[in-house]
């Protein structure tokens, strides 16, 4: 027998195979035989390898590290996680970009999402973030519309201008996130560099029942660090490079980190505070609520297989633990069905029986069967309310205040109003004050920035956008309708319809 020098290469079924790289067949030159058992199982996984990719955030990387809690804040909530300085817990975090398929550019203009699941004693927290503040809509029953037109044209299969600057001048509450995506702030030099922030207004709540609103902000130890159009278009000749230097940083001991800071609000200012709170086209300004720090993200271990580690990690806002709750944001409240979802669809309903979606103490055991349940099924635990073998509950003080919401169903169209641009405003003057001339070259690249995109798309969609600029700084609109028609006078646009 021959010496053994490595594994030994099996069918799936465990089934040693002598020779892996030869059809069995009669002869020859004969026809193969159906009882290769070894080519039919290869072949038939080889047809079923590739899984649904995500409908959104498909192209991305991750990593797994640790969160240190480095500031007591014992004070704003029970999460066990924050119970004492000094506590870790382990985490797994995902980088991508938005609208791209799996094998697009790391370097495209678009938000990159940054997830991070917590890996708790009472359960598994997702934070699923962006690395903007903000979202373009504040409505879920406008989200699949919307990804729509970030994605394909159906007709052409090609990415449209058209119906891209179609949707936003016509939700025009978006003003704030495109200003943000069309400055260099939406190409990030990579994964390292960016923040990524809750957006979303959560509570975090206390044993007694009382609580704060909160937004959370895990900012960057590296700095931010963004690139110009022609920087992006030159780092995108090589698509995966934000891919590259988070996993080559971590090989070589160079780990990325980001601070926690939340912003925390009393439940009584939310009624008389400027804006809705729960409106995720805004922000809280820091000097209305200044940045309070928790503690420290570090990763420092790339995934031993891409597949089973991060292509199989599915992220949830709905994942929440004791002491971190959801807020009335409509925007978050469809996100709490939708992102589960979709992962049911993706990986099977069983998926987080998956060993890294697995919680660390998992207890669901009415949740029974179903395609791929391969963790034991619970046993012969009941899967019922059982007074024979009862179940043990989480005990909770339900004594809240402030959330008492009453009143008649209605459909709350959330009126496009000139405070939807005051915080865009805000954003542009910023621009404009950086020191020693920068100031004025951030502005141009915010226009050019949006000049390259628009121009291709119909004359009537620029007519709307240069209004829409224009509610923000009519300096804004006029200077964007001269660098986009200079553009079309030099390139006319191809109509794809």
């Amino acid at each position: 027998m021959a010496a053994v020098i490595g594994p030994i290469y099996t069918t799936s079924h465990g089934r040693p195979i002598t020779t892996p790289t030869a059809s069995q067949s009669i002869g020859a030159r004969g026809p193969i035989l159906l009882q290769d058992v070894h080519l039919i199982d290869l072949l038939a996984h080889f047809d079923r390898e590739r899984i649904p990719e995500r409908v959104v955030h498909a192209k991305g990387a991750g990593a797994f590290g640790e969160f240190v809690v480095t500031h007591d804040v014992t004070d704003i909530t029970s999460a066990d996680l924050f119970s004492e300085v000094g506590r870790k817990t382990p985490v797994a975090a995902r980088f991508s970009t938005v609208g791209g398929e799996k094998g697009s550019a790391d370097a495209a203009r678009d938000p990159r999402g940054f997830a991070i699941k917590f890996y708790t004693e009472e359960g598994n927290w997702d934070m699923v973030g962006n690395n903007t503040p903000i979202f373009f809509i504040r409505d879920g029953v406008k989200f699949p519309t919307f990804i729509h037109t970030q994605k394909r044209n159906p007709v052409t299969n090609l990415k449209d201008a058209t119906i891209f600057w179609d949707f936003l001048s016509s939700n025009q509450e978006s003003i704030h996130q495109v200003m943000y995506l069309f400055s260099d702030r939406g190409t990030p030099t990579d994964y390292r560099h960016q923040n990524t922030y809750s957006g979303h207004t959560f509570k975090f709540t206390k044993a007694d029942g009382s609580f704060k609103y909160v937004k959370l902000h895990f900012l960057s130890r590296q700095g931010c660090k963004d690139m110009t159009n022609e920087e992006a278009a030159e780092a995108a000749t090589n698509p995966d490079h934000a891919t590259e230097d988070l996993y080559n940083a971590i090989e070589r001991g160079d780990y990325p980190s980001w601070d926690l800071k939340v912003q925390v609000m009393d439940p009584e200012d939310a009624e008389s505070y400027r804006w809705n709170i729960f409106d995720v086209t805004k922000v809280w300004p820091h000097s209305d609520y200044p940045l309070r720090p928790v503690g420290t993200l570090t990763l420092n271990r790339n995934a031993t297989n891409y597949f089973a580690e991060i292509e199989q990690l599915a992220f949830a806002p709905s994942h929440l633990i004791p002491g971190i709750e959801p807020t009335a944001d409509p925007m978050l409240q469809a996100r709490l069905f939708s992102y589960a979802d979709s992962q049911r669809h993706r990986l099977g309903v069983n998926y987080q029986q998956i060993p890294v979606n697995r919680p660390l103490h998992p207890g669901a055991y009415w949740q029974r069967d179903g395609f791929m349940s391969v963790q034991g099924n619970y046993g012969a635990a009941p899967n019922y309310p059982s007074t024979i073998k009862p179940n043990t509950y989480k005990p909770v003080d339900a004594n809240q205040t402030h959330e008492l919401w009453s009143g008649q169903a209605v459909w709350n169209l959330q009126e496009v109003t000139d405070e939807d641009f005051v915080q865009a405003r805000w954003f542009w003057e910023m621009l404009g004050k950086k020191g020693d001339g920068e100031g004025q070259k951030l502005q141009q690249n915010l226009v050019g920035n949006i000049a390259s995109h628009l121009y291709s798309a119909k004359q009537d969609i620029r007519e709307r956008c240069y209004a829409m600029f224009g509610r923000v700084e009519p300096d804004l609109g006029q200077r964007l309708r001269l660098a986009t028609e200079e553009r079309v006078q030099s390139a006319p646009a191809v109509d794809s319809h």
